[in-house]
């Protein structure tokens, strides 16, 4: 079986939103090894919107679900990945087309944004309307390499529509090494309560076929 761990790692120095330094995840030690003896203990400082994170409805909707009442069996599945990486800036309706995406797929977005290093600023994104063609198809989520799936556009359409209409968002994704494709998709948030978003390890497996074992 192959694995394609498809998560970005957290340090200090990562490609955070916008460049912002206090998106910055800190990792303070607070404990340490005293000739030899004792312990090492580090405390994590970090945004729940930090690297490869999964946003719930409430991120955008009020009195939406938080993250906790999404059911893990909507981030263990099956995931296509679609390779947009010719497109540059903004992904539109008619990219998505001839990529055989189907209602109930969950797409992963695969674009410039894994290899070029415009991760802070200038990545590539998911325009409105490509984000309501989308729910029109019917997914049941989407993710990108991107830290967003719009660059702070105004009225936020991209994340209203998707999260309004209940489709699940993975951000931060790092899919430059994954061919185009369908895979069984394991995505893991925290387990934090009443959030709107939390970081997750998001990894790839090849699909097992059942019959194939007999």
């Amino acid at each position: 079986m192959r694995i394609w761990d498809i998560s970005m790692p957290v340090h200090a120095e990562m490609p955070v939103w916008k460049g912002k330094e206090d998106k910055r995840p800190q990792l303070v030690t607070t404990r340490d090894f005293e000739n030899g003896r004792g312990a090492r203990e580090t405390r994590l400082v970090m945004d729940a919107h930090t690297g490869t994170h999964i946003d719930a409805p409430l991120h955008f909707v009020p009195e939406g679900k938080t993250l906790d009442q999404i059911p893990i069996e909507q981030l263990i599945r099956r995931a296509r990945v679609v390779d947009l990486s010719d497109i540059e800036e903004v992904i539109r309706p008619e990219h998505l087309s001839g990529h055989g995406i189907a209602r109930g797929d969950f797409v992963l977005l695969k674009t410039l944004n894994s290899t070029e290093p415009i991760l802070e600023r200038d990545f590539v994104y998911i325009s409105g309307a490509a984000a309501q063609a989308l729910v029109d198809i019917g997914v049941a989520g989407v993710g990108i390499d991107a830290l967003g799936v719009e660059r702070d556009q105004p009225e936020h359409d991209t994340h209203r529509i998707l999260l309004g209409a209940g489709v699940i968002i993975i951000e931060g994704l790092r899919l430059g090494h994954v061919p185009a494709g369908e895979y069984l998709m394991i995505a893991a948030p925290l387990k934090i309560l009443g959030v709107e978003a939390a970081p997750a390890r998001v990894i790839l497996t090849d699909l097992i076929d059942p019959e194939a074992e007999h």
